[in-house]
């Protein structure tokens, strides 16, 4: 049974890994650098770039033949 492919390249999805790691770790020094809660922004973005590969995996995970939507 073939996988499918996902939506992300290779390279877009090292390039998500790279902005998760970065701002997930960049929150954490901004938090205790900066006196405001602007770093909360930095965890909104790495939880979305979060979404985006969890997302990249299951389409990933998929059998090749099962179209797209599996709920037929």
């Amino acid at each position: 049974m073939r996988q499918a492919p996902g939506f992300l390249s290779p390279r877009q999805r090292r390039w998500a890994w790279f902005g998760f790691v970065l701002t997930a770790l960049q929150a954490p020094v901004a938090a205790r650098l900066v006196s405001d809660d602007s770093w909360l922004f930095s965890v909104v973005v790495a939880l979305m770039v979060a979404t985006v590969i969890l997302a990249d995996d299951a389409m990933r995970r998929r059998p090749a033949d099962a179209g797209p939507s599996s709920f037929e």
